[in-house]
């Protein structure tokens, strides 16, 4: 019986997609990202081991909250995508049982091929693209941004659903030649339903101190809604120039 490393569970969540959503977090994560505000999944064999059948037991009460919102099962972590075939079987019972909808949150540093399987059963993608340029994103997060690139076109050559999320932190993510690039680059996909950025903030600061790991973007603020708009405002100019070539 397969059996996922869970690190948390949260059964009223609303900004994991739509409706109120039972957001499932797994461990495992190949991202260190500057700003993660939870290092503590990084780890593979750290959480909670969990079946399916116990994580449905979990769902299970609060349904028809779920459902009378249009909302459904949203699976986070960490990296889902590294726990694929445990998401996958999970994502197919609970279609089968209650007809539920289904979210996958990914960094898309996976091979879409590979967790084909998955995406097969996956309603909406929310796709965190953490850096357009890629000598930044790997200064951002230790990997290069390419895997995630190649997994937004694969879902937009497959005629899937996504939300694209974008964390903003001043200093690392204002330059206009690189918001005006992301722009460009989300204009060249198709099902784009929405876009998000999520201004940083240092919520998980004493997450890495418990952990003993020194904190990469001490003293670094959170934006201000200026800074949020001007972002927006490079990005939508940056997705103009594509869609209308």
């Amino acid at each position: 019986m397969i059996k996922g490393h869970i690190h948390s569970l949260e059964t009223f969540g609303t900004v994991d997609g739509p409706g109120i959503r039972f957001v499932l977090f797994m461990q495992g994560c190949l991202l260190k990202c500057q700003y993660c505000h939870n290092p503590d999944t990084w780890s593979m064999n750290e959480g909670k081991e969990m079946t399916v059948e116990d994580v449905l037991a979990e769902i299970e009460p609060y349904l028809n909250y779920y459902r009378s919102s249009g909302g459904g099962l949203t699976v986070s972590g960490g990296e889902p995508t590294l726990q694929s075939h445990f998401v996958a079987e999970l994502f197919q019972e609970v279609k089968k049982r209650w007809n539920l909808h289904t979210t996958l949150d990914s960094n898309g540093f996976n091979e879409a091929e590979r967790i084909h399987q998955l995406l097969e059963v996956t309603d909406l993608v929310l796709l965190d693209i953490k850096h357009i340029d890629d000598d930044k994103h790997i200064k951002l997060t230790g990997k290069s941004n390419d895997r995630t690139l190649r997994t937004a076109q694969w879902l937009s050559e497959n005629g899937r659903k996504m939300w694209i999320r974008h964390v903003y932190v001043p200093g690392i993510h204002d330059q206009e030649e690189d918001l005006i690039n992301l722009g460009r680059f989300m204009g060249t996909l198709n099902g784009v339903e929405k876009f998000e950025i999520l201004p940083y903030h240092q919520m998980g600061i004493y997450k890495w101190e418990a952990l003993g790991k020194e904190y990469p973007l001490q003293g670094v603020p959170s934006p201000s809604d200026e800074e949020v708009k001007r972002a927006y405002r490079l990005i939508e100019e940056g997705r103009r120039q594509t869609t209308s070539l």
